[in-house]
């Protein structure tokens, strides 16, 4: 890359934090609890390199934690590195703090002037442009108010049109394209298109990989304090996304085996308590078991129960993490206390938020009627299972031919859906287009 062509030249940087375990506020507490002065030091980025070329527009992502904002913020020279240099060419805007000049008792007005001049304008440039922030951030009527009278959205409006009409070189953003109103957000993020047009270099730290898709040239992956990749963003997030896909397919995991131990644990324990019911009762006739519901999420007469359910991928390896498109295979266990003729074995699967995206049973599907007279096992393999991204619960049932529940399990099952496109709504349908 040319010299004189680069706008931001980033050069082996490192930086490290020290993270107290519990520092005392006060010099007594500091004196008298020595130990409270405990810290470790973290080394949050590890030596990055790279270069923005003048006018090009780069998007820095990564998970919380990864270095990214500190990364900005040692581009905006609010911090400086441990080691390493930093060169940037020309006028320099953030959009990381916004309104962090602002004193609550000026005006709006005041305060623009306050601000635009943090940012290096002059009175005469703050005055050329005064109309157009005012237009922009939509507060004329309110403009010569206290800004402690402002709600949080005009003061974050008032603040990012100040730093948007500063005209600079090179503009630095942070987690920021959410403020104020949708209408609002839309003449922001056109407003920025307009400024990259212009020949501005842009760059940007966000979890919204749409919006960096958008306006990004390139996309730099931080992890771990190190860049792990960088090229285009619709590769490079494609990759990020099957990354933290995985690490979601693994926490999630964990949490849910977790889950799935205590209830085990729960449903083994009312078995026992069950089992020793009928034990005391053994010389007495056995009453004909009522349909009363026992809790809100499980109900049935009881003649058999659902007493574990596993599920499993293709090739046979279990989990509760599936990407859009996997085949599911669940096995379900069951004890039998009395017979049950033409049994029905059901599934139904819903949204978190209620909506059923499935159901079926074996008798919808035309199965040969069968007999509960022994403990067994049931399975179902949903085949290319097209749920989009989210959590879904799923229910199980057996019943009677005649429609009385056995054991109908509500929310017995919960499985999480990832996938790295980017389709909305709860099921994936195929379609082409045709321009």
């Amino acid at each position: 890359m040319v010299q004189n062509e680069i706008a931001i030249d980033v050069n082996n940087i490192t930086k490290k934090f020290k993270i107290y375990y519990d520092k005392g506020s006060q010099l007594k507490e500091r004196l008298l609890f020595r130990k409270r002065n405990r810290y470790e030091e973290r080394l949050v980025l590890k030596g990055i390199s790279f270069q923005v070329k003048k006018g090009e527009a780069v998007g820095l992502i990564g998970h919380n934690g990864c270095g990214k904002s500190t990364t900005l913020k040692l581009l905006t020279r609010i911090m400086y590195p441990d080691s390493g240099t930093i060169t940037m060419n020309g006028r320099v805007s953030s959009l990381i703090e916004l309104g962090a000049g602002f004193h609550p008792d000026m005006s709006g007005r005041e305060n623009i002037y306050t601000n635009a001049a943090i940012f290096g304008l002059t009175k005469k440039e703050i005055d050329s442009r005064l109309n157009d922030i005012i237009a922009f951030s939509e507060l004329e009527q309110f403009i010569d108010n206290p800004v402690r009278t402002y709600s949080s959205g005009m003061y974050m409006r008032l603040a990012f049109s100040v730093a948007i009409n500063v005209d600079a070189d090179i503009l630095l953003i942070d987690e920021i394209l959410g403020v104020g109103d949708a209408n609002f957000q839309a003449k922001c993020f056109n407003k920025l298109r307009e400024i990259k047009a212009k020949g501005t270099t842009i760059v940007i730290v966000s979890h919204s990989l749409g919006q960096i898709e958008q306006i990004c040239e390139r996309s730099i992956w931080i992890h771990e304090g190190l860049i792990r990749a960088e090229g285009p963003p619709k590769e490079i997030d494609l990759e990020y996304l099957e990354y933290m896909g995985m690490k979601l397919q693994e926490n999630t995991a964990q949490e849910m085996e977790k889950k799935a131990a205590e209830e085990e644990q729960r449903q083994a324990q009312e078995e026992n308590v069950s089992s020793d019911g009928e034990n005391e009762n053994e010389a007495e006739s056995e009453p004909e078991p009522e349909s009363q519901p026992e809790s809100k999420k499980r109900w049935g007469n009881g003649n058999a129960r659902i007493t574990s359910i596993r599920a499993f991928t293709a090739d046979g390896k279990e989990q509760r993490i599936f990407r859009t498109g996997d085949s599911i295979t669940f096995k379900i266990a069951y004890n039998v206390r009395k017979p049950v003729d033409n049994a029905v074995f059901g599934i139904g699967i819903y949204s978190c938020g209620g909506v059923h995206c499935y159901g079926t049973n074996t008798r919808i599907d035309r199965l040969d009627e069968f007999r509960l007279d022994k403990n067994g096992t049931f399975e179902i393999t949903l085949e290319n299972t097209n749920l989009l991204p989210g959590e879904y619960m799923v229910d199980f049932a057996i019943e009677s031919d005649d429609g009385i529940p056995v054991d109908y399990f509500r929310e017995a099952y919960r499985i999480e859906m990832i996938s790295s496109a980017g389709d909305v709504g709860i099921s994936r349908i195929a379609h082409s287009w045709k321009i």
